[in-house]
């Protein structure tokens, strides 16, 4: 009897997801051993420093970077695992004389990772939609919570003449957020001085309808991270993204119809019902939709994006980035 594939694959604690990791849902033909790890990043970078997995979540930007310079022994599925609109993570100093979003050309503008796929989509959309110039912004670098440390292989720079500078050893962009000393904070998640300083609010305080509003016009759902198969396991084994891709799918639409039983609530969200209801009428029932084509908007915006921005040096036809996928349904 033929022994199943061994394989190793890493995401975050995603609820699209747990019907894997419960082994619910379970790939043809591969013994699936899964390994939820709380930080994305952390993901990202063991898969590229000591490619740990056979298969692992990984920045959307980054993988579209590395991809289009050449030599990068990694291939995606078309599984978006992370999406989230970003108006709601632009944070502002009340005192920076920032009131509308073309106010923040020329300001000091803090992020986590220039690279950081949120950072590309943020700025992709204050000049698309908004006109915002960033072209003589100063940026800043360093931890949102913690100070942190440049690293050579993670931190990609675009191929343009940018000035970024490091903040200092032993600060974080929540601290100088608070204090003033820049003027903005661009990023993937809600710095600490949110929370304990009001000095600290959203460029957007009704974030939720901007974001609503951007979807009505774009129809686009922003993706920040897709799932990696190492260039070996595919070429060995390629029909094993086509079996990866119909256990992710299957776990997928396990999570959707959990999140809709109301004989228990499944999640801490008081309007989760209401929000279902908005869900539907704004998307159709799926809001994260895999494949190319539901998606092929969105990420020939991205790639355009990153183009724009220097990372990469044209705008890439988005089949040359994923893995061929039927997704036979009967």
């Amino acid at each position: 009897m033929a022994q199943n594939l061994p394989v190793t694959m890493a995401c975050g604690p995603y609820d699209r997801l747990q019907a894997l990791k419960e082994g619910v849902v379970r790939p043809e033909g591969i013994d699936l051993r899964y390994i939820e790890i709380q930080s994305p990043p952390e993901i990202f970078a063991r898969m590229l420093k000591t490619n740990s997995f056979d298969v692992a979540e990984m920045s959307s930007a980054h993988y579209i970077t590395m991809k289009s310079r050449g030599d990068f022994p990694y291939l995606a599925l078309p599984v978006f695992p992370s999406r989230l609109f970003r108006h709601g993570f632009i944070f502002i100093n009340r005192h920076s004389d920032i009131k509308a979003p073309t106010d923040l050309a020329g300001k000091r503008i803090a992020v986590q990772e220039y690279r950081q796929s949120a950072g590309v989509w943020i700025r992709g959309i204050l000049k698309s939609e908004y006109g915002v110039d960033l072209s003589d912004v100063t940026w800043l670098e360093g931890g949102v919570d913690a100070p942190r440390r440049f690293d050579e292989t993670m931190d990609l720079r675009p191929a343009r003449d940018l000035t970024i500078d490091l903040l200092g050893p032993d600060t974080c962009i929540s601290d100088v957020l608070a204090s003033g000393e820049v003027d903005a904070y661009f990023g993937a998640r809600a710095p600490q001085a949110f929370f304990r300083s009001d000095d600290v609010v959203r460029l957007f305080p009704d974030y939720r309808g901007e974001e609503r509003q951007y979807f009505e016009r774009t129809g686009i759902y922003p993706i920040m991270h897709t799932m990696i198969v190492t260039e070996e396991l595919h070429l060995e084994h390629p029909w094993a993204a086509e079996s990866l891709y119909k256990a992710l799918s299957d776990a997928k639409k396990w999570a959707l119809e959990q999140m809709r039983f109301s004989g228990a609530q499944r999640y801490i969200v008081p309007w989760l019902f209401a929000d279902i209801d908005e869900i539907d009428e704004l998307f159709g029932g799926d809001p994260c939709p895999y494949g190319l084509e539901p998606n092929r908007k969105t990420l020939e915006t991205a790639v355009g994006y990153l183009f724009e921005q220097g990372f990469i040096d044209r705008p890439m036809d988005i089949e040359e980035l994923f893995i061929p996928i039927v997704g036979w349904e009967e």
